[in-house]
């Protein structure tokens, strides 16, 4: 047995999940008990306590809020308006069974889409759902709206309060502090480049690695992704996408010739190099101005850039060292609009990178609705999914007279998941959990009989059992003890018999029935298939994008085609990719057998875009000479053959790329991959060698995707 004192302090300081689910257990029951025994006990007012204790769970345990306390408090005051107008909707709307099944699909799948705003928004969407639930059944009785504000009020402001104030949780590390620690390795790395041997060692270069893969998003807490559509979600996006390729060119920068020294203007651009990535780590991690700005980096770029070397190999170096810097004035401009929001001011070179510096937050939040509005995205079809099982519900429970229909919906809306595997085994452990509970309720309903003092003293312990032990030992536990919640909370509202757990079992099962049934009639696969479409998709777009801009550098004066329209190709097809790697993250059930790196994927999609921006700058006019053109383009066409390549492998239904095919496991991998070219012409221009860096960067990430058939 563990003393008091250390259980306390593991309550208060404990980073697991079970301290974690008891702090916000205690909050909760804190919050929903004080509010209901106030209006029930204090005011006899049973509707407002209703509100009060379903106002607060509706947040705290049915909704999966990430982040601190503090965090989540944030996030539901910025809520409290959306919450009354959901419950003043579902009042009027409760007058008529067809506008109460018609408010239910619109506004379910307005809230179950409000997901592709970010996880915060996700995680608020359950418990939304619940507070237009509830008074969205009979009987009508809009003269009580007051009552039902007033006790949805009370409930969420004690929550808040609770949350804020109430067991703060530890502080865990942002994404801008991670992305500083990364930064610092950076500094590091180029601190080693400028000294003998002038690469980096095997230990340096892990240790690079393992911060480049310390910013992967899952390995950030879901509270610090960066998935927002704001400027500054964007820019940290960037942040961290930059300090990794930054990383990455650092780790494989190209020694210098054979018996050369490197170029003195090569080490002094190392030089530069680490003094900026230096003062963005003080500016994420400590939110300081950086001791130097990046007109040094720039104007020794421009002028590494202006004086070709005199070797082959010195001028592959040559490029590379121009990427190293490219990749660091980009991670400097995304911090600094990360840190400044729009007070930061971009170079006019930077212009189309971070195109969303010039756009308002009405437009960056139509941008990311606009381009998840079509059958392609995951989050609509989550949002069709759940209003279809919604609206049925609904009607169900209006045609039969359900008595507390609103549980059938509340278990659509817990139990439905992404895919049917998932909602099955999800719903076969609820049920089981509800029939327990549903026993173990009637029994105390049998014996307690009328007597509410016995339930009004249960009821705070119980919940505290339930928002602990719930999201621990899962939605079979959580089922069980929930119906015990419901029972004890109604017994004390008016006078139950023990029929009121078989109701509850009842509900529970038809609202189980009918997610089965949706989640088997919409995308049943979830973002499995999808993601295979979308990574498939932006891979052909990224293979497109790389022949057009390799024949704009070897041919200059020959069009390219609308401007921009490869990059708007790529960047909508990244977008799409990475809300369908962010949701396969969250489904459980994912194939047997290892699947592709899908991060490696969508990393390779942003090296396109901003190499081949960094490419086209590099032309000056200059037409290249015939070999020089010819190899480019047989280069940048084995790369885009490559890249096609891969994305048949990834729109391959999983059970044929988990079999084996013909040929062996890896006939279907992009295995007949460019090899970086290492005869050059001796006369090349930087044009050359710079779209060459591009390419054999294009390849590193094939050669990754290829072999990385690890868990995604």
């Amino acid at each position: 047995m563990r003393a008091p004192g250390e259980l306390e302090r593991e309550l208060r300081t404990g980073t697991g999940p079970v301290p974690a689910a008891a702090r916000r257990a205690v909050r909760t029951t804190f919050a929903s008990c004080t509010g209901f025994f106030v209006f029930l006990y204090g005011f006899d007012r049973p509707v407002g306590a209703t509100y009060a204790l379903f106002g607060a769970v509706s947040l705290a345990g049915l909704a999966r809020i990430p982040g601190t306390g503090r965090q989540r408090a944030a996030v539901m005051v910025r809520l409290l308006p959306v919450a009354c107008f959901l419950v003043t909707l579902g009042t009027f709307l409760a007058v008529r069974t067809w506008s109460a099944v018609l408010g239910m699909a619109v506004v379910g799948f307005c809230l179950a889409f409000s997901a592709a705003a970010g996880p915060r928004a996700a995680g608020a969407a359950p418990g939304l759902q619940l507070l237009y639930i509830l008074p969205s059944f009979p009987p009508y009785l809009p003269h009580t709206l007051g009552e039902r504000l007033g006790g949805t009020l009370a409930g969420l402001l004690l929550l808040i309060i609770a949350e804020a104030w109430m067991l703060p949780d530890p502080r865990v590390p942002t994404y801008a502090e991670r992305a500083a620690g990364a930064v610092a390795e950076a500094v590091r790395c180029a601190a080693g480049l400028e000294r003998p041997p002038y690469v980096l060692t095997a230990p340096a270069s892990d240790r690079a690695r393992a911060a480049a893969e310390s910013l992967r998003s899952s390995r950030v807490p879901e509270a610090e992704r960066p998935a927002g559509p704001g400027l500054r979600e964007r820019a940290l996006v960037h942040t961290g996408l930059a300090a990794r390729t930054l990383l990455s060119r650092l780790r494989n920068l190209p020694g210098p010739a054979a018996g050369r020294e490197p170029r003195r203007a090569g080490i002094d651009l190392l030089g530069a190099v680490r003094a900026s990535a230096c003062g963005t780590a003080t500016l994420l991690g400590d939110g300081r101005p950086p001791a130097t700005d990046s007109a040094e980096l720039l104007r020794l770029r421009a002028r590494n850039a202006r004086t070709p070397a005199d070797l082959p190999e010195s001028r592959r170096r040559q490029a590379a060292l121009l990427e190293v810097a490219d990749a660091a004035v980009a991670l400097r401009t995304a911090a600094e609009i990360a840190v400044y929001g729009r007070g930061a001011h971009p170079d006019a070179d930077a212009a189309d990178r971070f195109w969303y510096v010039r756009q308002s937050t009405v437009r960056l939040w139509w941008h990311r609705l606009a381009a998840h509005t079509g059958p392609r995205s995951v989050y609509f079809q989550n949002a069709v999914r759940i209003a279809l099982a919604l609206a049925v519900a609904r009607t169900v429970a209006g045609l039969d007279s359900l008595p507390h229909g609103f549980w059938a919906m509340l278990a659509v809306v817990s139990l439905t998941r992404t895919t049917a595997v998932q909602t099955r085994g999800t719903v076969r452990s609820a049920l089981i959990g509800t029939c327990v509970g549903a026993l173990a309720a009637g029994t105390v309903l049998a014996l307690a009989g009328g007597a509410t003092t016995v339930y009004a003293i249960a009821l705070v312990p119980l919940m505290l059992i339930t928002f602990t032990a719930g999201p621990v030992r899962g939605v079979g536990w959580s089922q069980a003890l929930f119906t015990l919640v419901v029972s004890v909370v109604f017994a004390q509202l008016s006078a139950v018999t023990w029929q009121l757990a078989e109701v509850r079992f009842l509900d529970v099962l038809i609202g189980s029935s009918i997610g089965i049934v949706c989640g088997l009639l919409a995308w049943p696969r979830g973002a499995q298939d999808e993601l295979g479409r979308a990574v498939a998709g932006m891979l052909r777009a990224c293979a497109d994008d790389v022949e057009s801009t390799t024949a704009v550098v070897t041919a200059p004066g020959r069009p390219a085609g609308p401007p921009g329209d490869g990059e708007h190709r790529v960047r909508l097809a990244l977008v799409m990719a990475e809300s369908a790697y962010a949701q396969y993250q969250t489904e459980t059930q994912r194939p047997a057998g290892p699947v592709p790196d899908w991060q490696a994927a969508v990393m390779t999609g942003h090296h396109v875009l901003w190499g081949g921006g960094r490419v086209l700058g590099s032309v000056d006019g200059t037409p290249l000479a015939r070999g020089e053109a010819a190899g480019l383009q047989e280069y940048a066409g084995r790369v885009a053959a490559g890249l096609r390549r891969a994305a048949a492998v990834a729109d391959t239904p999983y059970k044929i790329r988990n079999s084996s095919p013909p040929g062996g496991p890896g006939a279907l991998l992009p295995d007949a991959l460019p090899a970086p070219g290492d005869a050059a012409p001796p006369d090349a221009g930087l044009a050359y060698f710079a779209t060459t860096a591009w390419l054999d960067s294009l390849t590193a990430d094939l050669q990754v995707i290829a072999a990385a058939r690890a868990p995604g």
